[in-house]
């Protein structure tokens, strides 16, 4: 009995608590005054605040205990704790007692030990231990003692009914425990004597003799002393009873002749789980411990354990002959109470043959009567559906000879010495071996796309599976394809998956009873977080708590199976469970306030999280006002650059998912907001169509707002967007109309940025004397508002313009004023685009050695959030320049390198520049396959985004690759009009 409950087990705050609690425990049902729990909560002196902290620790434990509003009550000028039947092992303890005493007064001594030995099996330790106080250290020298008496009545009853040596081993261990204890030690030389060893009696009789004069100064008292003089005489008296079975109380009564079973019929067609079976088996076969095997399955409802649970026991009915037991606890059953232990305990005794006139009406008698019963029997008992620890306790034998195996949908963590197994959703391929074992191979094998979108629609649950293909056998002229159809609107889905009495919605919807109202509360909200996962601190912004309360309220619900953990820290629903959840909403929060509130908590929270790692991240980036108050919610740790990359990354996909919500729900403000955060991850991290996406939301919301500072802000990320998708014709309106808005509210800052937009893209489109004109008008604001890293930016992308244009010297002035800007700032990373610029002009100049040199410059400025299609473009032209100054290729080969990291997550532009270089490249190096091959590729992309300038270089390089005359001519010619229209002179235009 170690603690002070097996029903109320709780990680408390400090010792106040610990103390509080313990003295309510010790009195279940009175009224403790104040003073009272005060003097039980300090050893000396209380303190002056006494009073107030009992009763904020009494506070805190309503919180901490499961619905302990309902158990721990104020009662004028104290408080009560109401426990019910079997939620104190102490009461228990008293109760089974009673019932001993009971059973010995109608001479059923057999029974009366049994259930003392029920009792006492309770304990598993010192009580109370280690809670101090001089108080409960009193309470628990009493309730020591009371174990005691139960011991020696215990041990008295099995010495009337003719045992001996065999109670010699505890009698010896109570005896050293408690060496001064005379009635022990009496026993323990009656035991003796009884199993011939007088000697030994008569010794024992020495050593407490000897231990009572050194102690007390005492000779033992005289009941002791008549039975060592009984001894010595060899007394005929002491020989007390024969050894006989004992008489047959209702304990005793015989099993059938055909050894019960009760199992539900196991399912023909059951399917997969074969992990998980064979680890149930293994567990339920291991030998070796004391006590009956208990193998429990935990698991969310329709996950399957009841099926499993009974294929398991049909394997072991050989192992068990005494019988084979199942009983429904109901624990979460649809339109039923859960069983009573009174009433399962009837049930399973009746079932074992035992007359009805013969079982106790009070449960302890049952509890007892059904363990004697167990008494050296081999049985295996199925305790399906349970709810509560407290309710499956008295069901366990007390015996080694029989297996447990029990189901639920909370790991009942009350009670000790079980074997959990958790059972999740199943495997795609066994969720497809069930959807063909239930259908049948050939209607599977005819739609196999559509058996495996109906598999994922129904979350790979069994008990969806079940039904949906229950539906499809009863409708033959249902195709699997159209089931899937219906199962695609999520606002129908759970109403899909609903057969008779089956019902996915009502299976869910008594895990949801179960639970608290702060947990279904709490429960609802969360399937309002619109990512795959949720971690402690998004809970907390969604809940409008504090983070370790989030986490309390997580680890419940993920107990009883209702969230899934897919990693440490994180938390997600199963896809019918989200869907559940938000159908509780009109119910259960008709205004939909509840809703709204905790979406505007969350968004707010990602908002202020985002402008926090982004502040780490980019330092140098303009503030804006977002007209949004920052979060009061805990925030993570984002103090350097690696955590805030860390949780960026980690967060992405949520912050994604939280613009869209934001946008379904017409909070456009946060829609411009978040996205303006999120584009500088997105961007950096090459994750383009997600950056076109959120950069066109942001567009749409911040017009619908009327807020033209957001709308110019806006325009300018989703023309950096549609550049890096090489969607040229979008961008250059984007910065057409961010250019006006610009004017329109005078933000200098934005007018400017989007002349380099426009220059940008004019570039691009081969209209060199427009990019020119917005480039230069670009570096000239930017210079004007003493922007110097804008200003560097800018000068980039003319050197680039420069550069393909054909005037290379004036592309290297360019970038060296670049460098310099940047080497002005100290910011040496972004100096990697600058010398990689430089080397592109003084390759053109054929300054060879010069470009080697400005490319080592700029390798040597790489770090690991460098954009994948730049990183390219430099170690293509590392190749190519090494190439020209007769070096060997390096290894691993630069060229090779560029290729791969252009082909996986690049910008169609980096893809179509790389490609050309190396397709140069490899022509010069007699490769002509692989030149043509490489140019034709560039060609096509820089066709489809009307990229000129690298479409006349694929061209001039498909000519110079062709081994056909007219493909040469025809290239060429094509490539010529390219050129000629974009004004790159004639010596300018091979490379």
């Amino acid at each position: 009995m170690e603690g002070w409950s097996n029903g109320v087990r709780l990680k408390l705050g400090g010792v106040i608590q610990e103390r509080v609690l313990a003295t309510l425990l010790l009195d279940p049902g009175k009224v403790l005054p104040v003073t009272r729990l005060v003097e039980a909560a300090w050893d000396e002196d209380p303190p002056a605040t006494a009073s107030h902290q009992v009763r904020k620790a009494v506070a805190d434990l309503r919180k901490r205990i499961p619905g302990g509003v309902d158990v721990l009550f104020t009662d004028g000028p104290g408080y009560r704790l109401e426990l019910e039947e079997g939620q104190s092992d102490l009461a228990e303890f008293g109760m089974l007692v009673q019932a001993a005493k009971s059973a010995a007064a109608g001479q059923r001594l057999s029974e009366a030990a049994e259930i003392l030995r029920s009792a006492l099996m309770l304990w598993r330790g010192s009580v109370l231990s280690g809670t101090g106080g001089p108080v409960i250290e009193a309470a628990a020298t009493t309730i020591e003692e009371r174990r005691l008496g139960v011991w020696e009545e215990y041990l008295a009853l099995r010495l009337s009914l003719g045992e001996s040596a065999e109670l010699i081993p505890d009698l010896r261990a109570l005896t050293a425990q408690h060496p001064l204890r005379e009635t022990l030690r009496g026993q323990l030389m009656l035991a003796l004597y009884r199993s011939g060893r007088q000697a030994e009696a008569l010794e024992e009789y020495g050593k407490v003799r000897e231990l009572l004069v050194e102690e007390l100064g005492v000779d033992p008292g005289p009941q002791l002393g008549k039975l060592y003089e009984g001894i010595l005489r060899e007394s005929p008296e002491l020989g007390g009873p024969e050894p006989a079975a004992p008489p047959p109380p209702a304990a005793a009564a015989p099993l059938p002749a055909e050894p019960p079973c009760t199992l539900p019929y196991d399912l023909a067609d059951f399917t997969g789980r074969e992990v998980e079976l064979a680890e149930l088996m293994r567990r339920a076969t291991h030998k070796g411990e004391q006590g009956p095997r208990i193998v429990a399955l935990d698991g969310m409802g329709g996950s399957g354990k009841t099926s499993l649970a009974v294929r398991a026991a049909y394997r072991l009915v050989g192992e068990y002959p005494d019988g084979q037991l199942h009983i429904d606890l109901r624990g979460y059953t649809p339109g039923d109470q859960p069983v009573s232990t009174g009433t399962a305990l009837d049930g399973l005794l009746r079932a074992l043959g035992i007359p009805g006139d013969r079982i106790p009406d009070d449960t302890a008698g049952r509890t007892a009567l059904w363990r004697a019963t167990l008494a050296g029997k081999r049985l295996l008992i199925l305790l399906d559906n349970a709810a509560e620890a407290a309710g499956v306790r008295p069901l366990l034998p007390t015996g080694s000879g029989c297996l447990v195996i029990l189901t639920s949908r909370s790991r009942l963590i009350d009670l000790d010495g079980v074997d959990w197994i958790s059972l999740g959703v199943m495997s795609p391929r066994e969720s497809a071996a069930l959807v063909a074992e239930t259908l049948g191979t050939e209607r599977v094998a005819a739609e196999p796309e559509a058996a495996a979108e109906l598999a994922r629609l129904c979350d790979h649950l069994p008990l969806a599976l079940r039904i949906a293909t229950a539906r499809l056998r009863n409708r033959p002229r249902w195709t699997l394809r159209y089931l899937a159809e219906r199962l695609r609107d999520e606002t129908r889905r759970l109403d899909e998956f609903s057969a008779g009495a089956r019902s996915v919605s009502a299976t869910l919807r008594l895990s949801y009873q179960a639970l608290d109202e702060e947990s279904r509360t709490a429960f609802r909200i969360l399937s309002l977080h619109p990512g795959g996962d949720i971690n402690v601190h998004a809970a907390a912004a969604l809940l409008g708590c504090g983070i370790w309360d989030a986490e309390d309220v997580l680890e419940r619900l993920l107990d009883v199976h209702l969230l899934r953990q897919p990693d440490i820290g994180l938390y997600s629903f199963h896809d019918l469970v989200r869907s559940f959840a938000q159908s509780l909403f009109d119910a259960d929060d008709p205004s939909g306030e509840e809703a709204v509130v905790a979406v505007e908590r969350l968004l707010c929270y990602y908002l202020t999280a985002t402008e926090a790692a982004c502040d780490v991240l980019y330092p140098g980036r303009r503030h804006r006002p977002t007209g949004i108050e920052k979060s009061s919610a805990d925030l993570p740790d984002l103090g350097d650059a690696e955590l805030a990359q860390t949780w960026f990354t980690q967060e992405q996909d949520a912050l994604l998912a939280a613009v869209n919500l934001a946008e379904r729900r017409g909070l456009h403000r946060y829609v411009v907001c978040l996205s303006r955060n999120l584009v500088f991850q997105l961007n950096a991290r090459g994750n383009l169509e997600e950056f076109g996406a959120v950069g066109r939301a942001s567009v749409a919301s911040a017009k619908r707002l009327g807020d033209l500072a957001l709308l110019g802000a806006s325009l300018s990320n989703l023309g950096v967007a549609c550049w890096r998708l090489g969607r040229f014709e979008e961008g250059l309106e984007a910065a057409r109309e961010g250019l006006d808005v610009a004017a329109r509210i005078g933000d200098r800052h934005t007018e400017a940025h989007s002349e380099g937009t426009l220059g940008q893209f004019h570039s691009l489109l081969g209209n060199f004397p427009e990019a020119l004109t917005h480039l230069q008008r670009a570096i000239s604001y930017e210079r004007e508002l003493g922007v110097p890293r804008a200003e560097a930016d800018s000068l980039t992308l003319l050197s680039t313009l420069y550069e393909q244009w054909g005037r290379h010297e004036e592309a290297k002035a360019a970038a060296l004023r670049a460098i310099e800007l940047q080497t002005g700032l100290g910011q040496f990373e972004n100096q990697f685009t600058a010398f990689t610029d430089l080397a592109f002009a003084y390759a053109g100049l054929g300054l060879w050695e010069d470009a080697a040199l400005s490319l080592d410059r700029a390798r040597a400025r790489l770090d690991e959030g460098a954009d994948p299609g730049n990183v390219a473009v430099t170690l293509a032209l590392s190749a190519d320049v090494d190439e020209h100054l007769g070096r060997p290729a390096r290894v691993p080969d630069l060229a090779e390198q560029a290729l791969e990291l252009v082909a996986s997550n690049a910008s169609p532009l980096r893809r179509a520049k790389v490609e050309n270089i190396v397709g140069r490249l490899r022509r010069r190096q007699g490769e002509r396959v692989a030149a043509r091959e490489l140019h034709s590729n560039a060609r096509e992309l820089a066709a489809s985004m009307s990229y000129r300038i690298e479409e006349a270089y694929a061209l001039s390089g498909l000519a110079d690759a062709a081994g056909d005359e007219a493909d040469i001519a025809g290239h060429r010619a094509a490539a010529e009009k390219l050129f000629e229209r974009m004004g790159v002179a004639p010596d300018r235009r091979r490379r």
